[in-house]
């Protein structure tokens, strides 16, 4: 049996799918199985995915239903007890399942785990920035809602987790059109730890035609109100959530959609965010655009944290 099993769920991704699956058959520990879902592509994707020939690949072809069900399709078809998920435009540093499976030996006991990531701008490459103190060259458990509070250390490309994770908080919200990551990580959040990498061994690598990057969907992200009961006697998930409202809600208003600024302004705890934030909150959308373009071009330099956070 395979120690880890590699989900990929791949719509119109040929100019990257190649690099990705090279980028797994390039890892210092070999013992995994790759499954690929291949989402109902329209491109040369499932061209570029059959030239490699390996018997660890394992490939599915479905109707398009986006990438959330693809992934859940994979968990579904892997045969691992530790699976991980791969974007088909991302990809991983050779030693990410070595130090994956290193982690997991030192540590039995815990169920999910995750390194540090960087990102490939149109500009340039840029390291993510979190909020953990550093304590340890290798490792930190982290709670997820403490650790996350300026990028997330949980993503569909950096994270391994132990197959009852699943089978206890369930698998991606199909329902959620935009967002569902974020739902998913705040389920598991709420139950376990993580076990946090420092060593940077994923890179998400800039697409610009990438759904996240859709305007479409701004009205379709997740409104947070399964979790209202939650946030009530958890104060960490409470300022969490805030910062995602925050965050949503000055997209809102750069978008022009008064109704769903207010949607997420309303519900959060302005004494919490700290009085910039409730400054920006009030700020008009031209002004908004103009530190945004200033806050975009320092971050394109490697200066400053997330235009939104």
């Amino acid at each position: 049996m395979a120690f880890f099993s590699i989900i990929i769920p791949l719509y119109n991704k040929e100019n990257f799918i190649a690099n990705t699956i090279q980028s797994v058959f390039d890892q210092t520990f070999q013992n995994f199985e790759i499954i690929v879902v291949n989402d109902g592509s329209t491109d040369k994707s499932e061209e570029k995915l059959l030239q490699f020939k390996d018997s660890r690949i394992h490939y599915f072809s479905k109707k398009n239903e986006g990438a959330s069900a693809a992934r859940n399709y994979g968990i579904e078809k892997a045969s691992a007890h530790f699976i991980t998920f791969l974007d088909a435009d991302d990809y991983w540093y050779p030693t990410f399942l070595e130090t994956m499976f290193t982690n997991i030996s030192k540590l039995p006991d815990q169920k999910v785990f995750s390194a540090a990531i960087e990102f490939e701008t149109s500009k340039k490459v840029i390291s993510a920035q979190y909020s953990i103190s550093k304590t340890n060259d290798e490792f930190e458990i982290v709670n997820y809602f403490k650790a996350s509070l300026k990028e997330t250390v949980l993503c569909t490309s950096c994270a391994v987790f132990h197959q009852s994770v699943f089978a206890e908080i369930g698998n991606f919200d199909t329902k959620i059109k935009s967002g569902q990551d974020t739902d998913l990580w705040i389920r598991i959040g709420l139950v376990f730890p993580v076990v946090f990498s420092w060593k940077i061994l994923a890179r998400y690598v800039y697409d610009p035609k990438s759904l996240s990057k859709n305007k479409n969907l701004m009205k379709e992200k997740m409104d947070f109100s399964k979790f209202e009961e939650s946030e009530q006697t958890n104060p960490d998930l409470k300022y969490f959530l805030d910062l995602n409202r925050f965050s949503l809600a000055i997209k809102g208003k750069l978008a022009g959609e008064t109704a769903l600024f207010y949607k997420y302004y309303n519900s959060i705890d302005l004494k919490k965010i700290g009085w910039k934030k409730r400054f920006l909150l009030r700020l008009p959308a031209f002004i908004l655009r103009i530190l945004i373009s200033f806050k975009t071009f320092l971050a394109n330099l490697g200066i400053g944290s997330s235009v939104f956070k």
